[in-house]
């Protein structure tokens, strides 16, 4: 029996992606574990395994096309000893907008098709999706079996065509009771201009207009989100760099038979997850109605990629060396660059950093991304004029930050106490590594 491959679900958000590129052609030979394509979602670009194993019959989503939803039909998978009329009984009944997207660029999708090859991915109680093969998911239909009941042997706790075969029969898990209507959605905020107000009132004014890629759409719905929802407030201090700068020379010069080479912003990831362990009520995120008190420093930071930003996280960087947070980081940023990053890598973390001083920015406010607690905001180091302990004027290298806090999450006087903390740990850099 042909199998259906289906747009997976790439992260738990995911509801559609863009499927970038083909890895394999019509009449190709697949093994489980075969990567077959890569997948954009509104982060990433991932690569797709197949999970079964046979020739690809038909492939029903061209390279290229966007919008295609989590669990629509995207190829067409040949068993042994099948030939190519199966993939076009099979893949008659695909969605129509995957299979014309190349075709009409501009045109609006036409709705899917009514008639569904294999059973729709099935959700225990919870509301949790079971993953499990198309073809497993036909079978299990046939003989009347209760996925949530099977334990899957195939890649990540996947449900395969085997898992379904050994099982027996069992009944099927009542299904949840319809939920009670939904209240009425509160009130909207009031909407800005149309796309087409606006551009009429640049009417005659040349202008290119650029479509919206995934990535700028969820951009702008969090930060949107962010700054209507989060109480922000801000908190600001100079800190003193001199002895950090002094410091990092001399451990670069050390370290160069390494291969490493220490930023300032290392010094700063370091200075916020020892800070998160001094302050630990700080280290915390808003989950809703209630707060959740994190153990580990998991410090997320933005990295600026064309088109939009990361924010990967850098998990336990309070138990971490200089050198090794530094080789991560850059690792992450690289990865991030490209488009690479696994959502496990850029999802998490209570804290983030915003380093803009290697473009010169003084200073700036950061928006707190959700569900953090605070971001720090870093700008430039400058030679300023300050007062010494000894009361004599002299030059010193000055970084200006500020400290986006959620009000939900901390107070004031706890932010202070965590700005300190950061802004101590700087400033005696040597006593914040040992």
């Amino acid at each position: 029996m042909a199998i259906e491959l289906l747009m997976p679900a790439l992260s738990p958000t995911m509801e559609e992606g863009t499927l970038a590129k083909w890895l394999v052609k019509e009449g190709d030979e697949i093994s489980s574990g075969d990567v077959i394509a890569e997948i954009e979602t509104d982060k990433a670009t991932m690569e797709f395994e197949a999970v079964d194993e046979g020739v690809m019959g038909k492939i029903l989503v061209a390279e290229g096309t966007e919008g295609v939803k989590v669990n629509a039909p995207i190829a067409v998978l040949l068993e042994e000893g099948e030939d190519a009329s199966a993939a076009e009984t099979v893949g008659a009944s695909a969605p129509a907008p995957a299979a014309e997207a190349p075709k009409a660029e501009a045109a609006a999708p036409a709705p899917a098709a009514t008639a569904a090859p294999a059973p729709a991915a099935p959700k225990v109680a919870s509301g949790e999706r079971i993953f499990a093969s198309p073809l497993a998911r036909r079978i299990a239909a046939q003989k009347g079996l209760d996925l949530s009941a099977i334990a899957g042997s195939g890649p990540k706790g996947r449900i395969v065509k085997a898992d379904v075969e050994n099982a027996t029969v069992a009944p099927k898990a009542e299904a949840p009771k319809a939920a009670a209507p939904a209240a009425a959605p509160a009130a909207a905020a009031p909407a800005g201009p149309s796309a087409d107000m606006i551009a009429k009132m640049y009417e005659g004014r040349e202008y290119e207009e650029i479509k919206l890629d995934g990535m700028r759409k969820t951009i702008a719905a969090r930060l949107t989100e962010a700054k209507q929802t989060i109480p922000h407030f801000y908190l600001r201090r100079d800190i003193q760099l001199d002895a950090l700068m002094k410091f990092r020379a001399e451990l670069n010069h050390q370290l160069t038979g390494k291969g490493v080479k220490l930023s300032v912003n290392d010094f700063i990831i370091k200075a916020v997850a020892n800070a998160l362990q001094e302050v630990p009520t700080a280290n915390a995120v808003w989950a809703g109605d209630r707060v959740l008190q994190m153990k580990a420093s998991d410090v997320a930071v933005a990295v600026a990629i064309e088109g939009g930003l990361f924010t990967p996280v850098l998990k336990d960087a309070d138990m971490k060396s200089l050198s090794a947070l530094s080789k991560e980081m850059k690792d992450l940023a690289h990865r991030a660059r490209d488009r690479k990053l696994a959502p496990h890598e850029y999802q998490g973390g209570s804290f983030a950093i915003s380093n803009l001083g290697m473009f010169g920015i003084d200073n700036f406010d950061a928006i707190v991304n959700p569900p953090h607690a605070g971001i720090l905001a870093v700008g430039t180091g400058v030679k300023k004029p300050v007062i010494g302990e000894d009361g004599e004027i002299k030059v010193a290298t000055v970084m200006s930050v500020t400290m986006s806090v959620d009000h939900r999450v901390i107070d004031g006087a706890l932010g202070a106490e965590l700005l300190k903390a950061i802004v101590e740990n700087l400033e005696n850099p040597v006593a914040m590594l040992a």
